[in-house]
C-alpha cells in the first residue's frame, strides 16, 4: 500500500523563513574586493550561480523539513536540520566577514557532517525529503573543498583586524 503524507505549508514557510534569515547574511557580509582579489581555483563556479544555488537548496530544504518535522521519530532529522541552518548562518560572516578562511573551513566541516545527518535522518523517514537534501550535500561539498582550496590557495591573506574596526 502506497503511504503519501500532506506537507504542512505553515511549517514550509517556518523553515524557508529560517533558511532566508541564514541567507541574509550574505548581504550583510558580501563579498567585495576582498574575496575577488583572492587566488581561486580554475572550478570555482561563477558568481551568478551563487544566489541560484542558495534560493534552490533554501526552498528544497524546506521542503524536506515540512515533510518530515510532523512524522514520528523525527527528532533527529529536526536536531541535524537545526545545526545545519546555524552552521549555514556562521559561515558567511565567519569567512566574508571577519575573514578567517580556516576558522571557516572549521565551520563548513560542522556544515557538511550537519548536512549529511539530515540527508540520512530525512532518508530514513521519507524518500522525497531525503532526495531534497542530496543537492545540499553535494553544494556543500562543493563549497567546502572551494574554502579549503582557497585557503591553501592565499596562506599569507591577513584576517580582519577588529581592533580598528
Amino acid at each position: 500500500m502506497h503511504y503519501e503524507h500532506p506537507m504542512d505549508y505553515m511549517l514550509f514557510a517556518i523553515f524557508l523563513a529560517a533558511c532566508f534569515g541564514a541567507g541574509a547574511t550574505g548581504m550583510l557580509f558580501p563579498t567585495g574586493t576582498w574575496y575577488e582579489n583572492l587566488d581561486k581555483p580554475n572550478w570555482t563556479p561563477p558568481n551568478w550561480m551563487f544566489p541560484i544555488m542558495w534560493t534552490s537548496i533554501y526552498l528544497l530544504i524546506s521542503f524536506a523539513a515540512a515533510r518530515v518535522a510532523g512524522l514520528e521519530g523525527s527528532g533527529y532529522a529536526m536536531a541535524f536540520w537545526a545545526a545545519q541552518i546555524a552552521f549555514n548562518a556562521l559561515w558567511t560572516p565567519t569567512f566574508f566577514g571577519l575573514r578567517r578562511m580556516k576558522g571557516a573551513l572549521l565551520v563548513m566541516c560542522c556544515l557538511w557532517i550537519s548536512v549529511l545527518g539530515c540527508f540520512i535522518t530525512h532518508w530514513q523517514l521519507d524518500f522525497w525529503a531525503g532526495l531534497a537534501m542530496l543537492p545540499y550535500l553535494i553544494w556543500v561539498t562543493v563549497a567546502g573543498m572551494l574554502n579549503y582550496t582557497v585557503w591553501r590557495l592565499n596562506p599569507n591573506t591577513p584576517i580582519l583586524d577588529l581592533t580598528k574596526i
